[in-house]
């Protein structure tokens, strides 16, 4: 069994994930901190190092490392889903869960959280609020 959370960044993929897998006796696995421990270095300083486009490669060929393990809950990164067909990926290798916060919510967590976001550590508040309405 593969579960594969899946929703905007900041929404709580990674809490829920570890909590779920806790009380079903599944592994988890964040693909963040797998890339961050594959790579040698942060999603930050991989966006500013190397580019979007590059980690979306290594996101994308550590969710396919990943798809070949059992019993696990997989937390995917916000942007997972919409790159390099990771979805057909994820729906044929497992269960997506989708989980989903207001952006009243997604504002208020990430506004404090931005530094450790590449694609938001730049925004104004109310740029972040745009950004997040219009997705």
């Amino acid at each position: 069994m593969r579960i594969f959370l899946i929703g905007f960044m900041g929404c709580g993929k990674s809490s829920f994930g570890k909590r779920l897998a806790n009380k079903l006796g599944l592994s988890f696995v964040d693909l963040d901190i797998e890339i961050e421990t594959s790579k040698g270095r942060s999603v930050s300083e991989i966006f500013a190092l190397e580019g979007e486009k590059v980690f979306r490669c290594y996101e994308t060929e550590t969710l396919i490392q990943n798809t070949e393990k059992d019993n696990l809950i997989i937390s995917t990164g916000g942007g997972t889903p919409c790159f390099n067909e990771n979805m057909d990926l994820i729906n044929s290798k497992g269960i997506s869960i989708y989980l989903k916060m207001s952006s009243e919510s997604l504002l208020h967590r990430l506004v404090n959280s931005k530094k450790e976001r590449p694609l938001i550590k730049s925004m104004t508040y109310f740029e972040l609020k745009k950004f997040i309405s219009d997705k």
